[in-house]
Order: C-alpha cells, then sequence, then structure tokens
C-alpha cells in the first residue's frame, strides 16, 4: 500500500529545443496542478547569466515557484551527478507534500541524470586529460570534434560541440576503456520511486528557425551585448563557452563585427536545437506535441 502511493507522485517533464516556448507551457502545466517547477536548463542554473540563457522573467518566475535557477556562481564547480543527488533529494522532500512535480528543460543529458540516473563512468585520468588539453591548445575545437566524431559518431550527434569540456571528458573515457561513450551511458536506467510523464514540444523547423533568430534579436535588443561586457573578466570559466557567449567575446576581440556575431548566434543556436531534437527524438517515451496544442497537454494531466 505505501509503495502504491509512492508511485502515485508524478513528475511531468517538459522538453524540446530552445526558443520553442517550455517555459510557458510548464507554468500552464505547473498553475493546473498547484504544483513547482524544476530547472533542468542548465545554462539557467548560473545567477550571472540571465539574457543569454533565456532566464524565465520576474513575472514568470513569480507566478509559479521555480527551483534551480540562479541558484549557483559561474565561478562554482557543478556537474550533472550534482544535479541529479540536489533534484532527488528536493524531489524527496517535496513528494511528502504533493503529488506532482514539473521539470522542464533542454539540455537532455541533465534531464536524463533525473530520469534514469548517470551511468558509473571512470574516474577522470589526469595525464591523459592534459593530452587531450594540450591538442585542443594546439590544433583548436575542431580537432577534438573530429576525433570525436571519428570515434563515436552518435555521441558526436547530439553533443554540445561547442562545449570542450563534453568533448574531453567523452574522448578520455573512450579512450579509458575502449569502448564508445554512447554504449556507456546507455546502460539500464535506475528505477525511480515516482511515475515519470515526458511532454515533447517541437514545430516545423522552419517555424522553430525564424523563432530562433526573431529570439536573438530581442536579446541583443535587451542588452546582450552589455550582459556579455559585463562578465569578460571571467569568459575562461566553463559556464561562458557557450552560445550567444562565445560570440560576444569573439566581437569584443575583433574577430567578428557585431552583425557577423548576432548571425553567428543565429548559426550556432540553430545547430544547437536540432542536436537537441536529435537527442529527445531517440526517448520513445516522450509525448510529442505543437506548443499551440495545450488543450491536449492537459488532457494528460490528472484532475485536480
Amino acid at each position: 500500500m505505501i509503495y502504491l502511493c509512492i508511485l502515485s507522485k508524478k513528475l511531468f517533464v517538459i522538453s524540446g529545443p530552445t526558443a520553442i516556448g517550455k517555459t510557458a507551457l510548464a507554468i500552464d502545466v505547473a498553475q493546473k496542478l498547484k504544483t513547482e517547477i524544476i530547472s533542468a536548463d542548465s545554462r539557467q542554473f548560473y545567477k550571472e547569466l540571465k539574457i543569454g540563457v533565456a532566464t524565465p522573467s520576474k513575472e514568470e518566475l513569480s507566478s509559479v515557484k521555480h527551483h534551480f535557477i540562479g541558484h549557483i556562481s559561474i565561478t562554482d564547480y557543478y556537474n550533472i551527478s550534482k544535479f541529479e543527488q540536489d533534484v532527488l533529494t528536493f524531489l524527496d522532500r517535496f513528494f511528502k507534500t504533493n503529488d506532482n512535480a514539473v521539470l522542464v528543460g533542454g539540455s537532455g543529458l541533465y534531464i536524463d541524470a533525473v530520469c534514469k540516473g548517470i551511468d558509473d563512468l571512470p574516474n577522470p585520468d589526469e595525464n591523459l586529460r592534459e593530452k587531450l588539453k594540450e591538442l585542443l591548445r594546439t590544433n583548436g575545437i575542431g580537432y577534438l570534434q573530429q576525433f570525436l566524431e571519428d570515434l563515436d559518431p552518435d555521441y558526436f550527434d547530439i553533443v554540445d560541440l561547442n562545449n570542450p569540456n563534453r568533448l574531453l571528458r567523452a574522448l578520455e573515457v573512450i579512450i579509458q576503456t575502449g569502448k564508445t561513450y554512447t554504449s556507456l551511458r546507455n546502460s539500464k536506467p535506475r528505477k525511480r520511486n515516482f511515475e515519470i510523464i515526458k511532454i515533447g514540444m517541437n514545430r516545423p523547423r522552419e517555424e522553430l528557425v525564424d523563432i530562433i533568430e526573431k529570439r536573438v534579436d530581442r536579446m541583443i535588443e535587451a542588452g546582450l551585448v552589455e550582459e556579455v561586457r559585463s562578465l569578460e573578466r571571467f569568459r575562461g570559466v566553463n559556464a561562458l563557452k557557450t552560445v550567444g557567449y562565445q560570440e560576444i567575446f569573439n566581437y569584443f576581440d575583433g574577430t567578428y563585427t557585431l552583425d557577423e556575431a548576432i548571425e553567428k548566434i543565429k548559426t550556432n543556436t540553430r545547430r544547437y536545437a536540432k542536436r537537441q531534437i536529435t537527442w529527445f527524438k531517440r526517448d520513445n517515451d516522450i509525448q510529442w506535441f505543437l506548443p499551440e496544442e495545450q488543450e491536449k497537454v492537459f488532457n494528460i494531466l490528472p484532475k485536480i
């Protein structure tokens, strides 16, 4: 009887590509269920990043209580394992007084960590890591990208190719184990003591491209350049090695004009969205909806 009670707790997971409208749907679902939202957008964890990571507005944050947004600094060390532990600890406490919770985001690795657990991968080999870092310094990130594509094309298709730490970690695991990173990550999921309902959002590519480009323009108008400039002294930290920040840093360096940097952001965001879709489409448990199909989403929610 106790076991059935525990499994009556439900985690609604809302995922999809960037700019698709996940935040708005998550708020609608949370309000319908009278519950709270957990962010699984790894770029929104950092309190210094707002415009470039599309942090929910003050109005959105006040409409429903959010967790794991702006809870750490860009100078703090944080990883997927810690996120998994933090969210599970939160849910264990939250489900004592609530039947439902909403998890929303576009970071597939972080969503998988909560839903399925992360794999027990080998500890980093510092000597190997230093050799790979030297390859990065000498040959550039493109060399690591090609290296990973040769060794594990499946992971290459879904990883954030502009994140050197993700590339380094995958390569060192492959070299240490002699197995692909994909095969090691696809181990048997850990059981959770709550039910997981997965909701995916998508729309035709042409429409998504238009939405992405307009969002980038709004970010520039909202002061993205000024936000990046205020963080310039931290440009070496991993949190800033992401789309929207690296391109503006290159503009500061004179590598791009501002117009070129903006176009680069749009291009790299489109590529990021494509990788996100590839990642989520592999999950057969996700029920897919168009952003305007709110009523269809509401039909799969429990009656409150």
